[in-house]
């Protein structure tokens, strides 16, 4: 059975990534995630300029009952310069294509360190985080459909390597066209759909306080909670994009069936965050022989068969 895809030039033999954020803050846990035999590739942590400690714990959570995460991480990272060298060590010692995720707080710092890039010899893929919801003060950019036109304009007019963004949920019909009409005018070589739903609230009810400590308890939702909005801007976004910018669906993903869902609706590729925190490394083989076994119980042999294949009813 053929499980691999591909994204431009590059081919992953797995269709499975970790989603930024989760297992990818430091050298070690990147090599843990680009080690595994059952990864399609590594997704460094969203990088700042410079480092940042991120927000004051307790900042992650574990809802209860499974029914998913919220955090408030606040963007931790140890800085671009040592994602960049971390990069450059891995690109020549790894068949895995490798995912340089940055997340500036202003529009001046992602186009500095987009410049930076650029100017390299990173071979990779590069992921423009528009949407992080866990930084206070800072909206997410890519709810501002303007300062998004102005950014990817600003980009691609230097930029040649392959760039994609990572983007947040949307709610209205309306909004997927107009982010689908921006996106539409680059050469994007991906989407990354969704980050976390942002600003939700949880309450413990031993104590009658918010779970986490930043924001007054407000954070980003992960997990099962969010599958359906997950599966809904992946198909939204997969029948508005052209068809050469990749999609790679993210959120919600615990289970084989859940993979297979997000590829059905139009997913390239597929991240896990939540789960990945609570269960680690183990579930993406997991995964991967979950998803083989719903392809050979309905006859497919590869992931182009039934990808972007969603059918609505009569």
């Amino acid at each position: 059975m053929d499980l691999s895809a591909t994204i431009g030039n590059f081919k992953f033999e797995h269709p499975f990534l970790n989603a930024a954020g989760v297992m990818c803050q430091t050298a070690a846990e990147l090599d843990q995630v680009l080690g595994d035999d059952y990864t399609g590739s590594v997704v460094m942590k969203s990088a700042t300029p410079s480092p940042r400690p991120g927000n004051p714990s307790p900042r992650y959570y574990e809802l209860p009952s499974g029914l998913g995460t919220i955090n408030s991480m606040g963007l931790p990272n140890e800085g671009f310069d040592y994602y960049m060298d971390y990069a450059r060590q891995k690109q020549t010692k790894t068949n895995k294509p490798i995912f340089f995720s940055i997340a500036g707080l202003t529009h001046d710092e992602n186009l500095a360190m987009l410049h930076q890039l650029q100017d390299s010899d990173f071979d990779g893929l590069v992921e423009l985080n528009l949407s992080c919801p866990n930084v206070p003060g800072k909206p997410q950019t890519a709810y501002d459909f303007e300062a998004t036109q102005s950014i990817l304009t600003e980009a691609f007019a230097f930029f040649k390597k392959p760039l994609g963004v990572k983007l947040p949920p949307y709610f209205d019909i309306v909004h997927f066209d107009m982010i689908a009409k921006i996106l539409n005018q680059f050469p994007l070589a991906f989407v990354n759909t969704i980050n976390s739903v942002g600003n939700g609230l949880a309450i413990d009810p031993d104590t009658d306080t918010v779970v986490i400590k930043p924001k007054h308890g407000f954070g980003g939702l992960g997990g099962p909670m969010v599958k359906a909005t997950a599966l809904a801007n992946v198909n939204a976004l997969r029948t508005r994009l052209n068809p050469d910018i990749k999609i790679i669906g993210t959120g919600g993903v615990t289970k084989g069936r859940d993979a297979y869902n997000l590829i059905l609706a139009g997913a390239d590729l597929v991240e896990i965050g939540s789960q990945l925190m609570v269960e680690g490394l183990p579930v993406f083989q997991r995964v991967e022989s979950e998803l083989a076994a719903v392809m050979q119980a309905k006859n497919y042999q590869n992931l182009t068969e039934f990808r972007a294949s969603l059918k609505a009813l009569d």
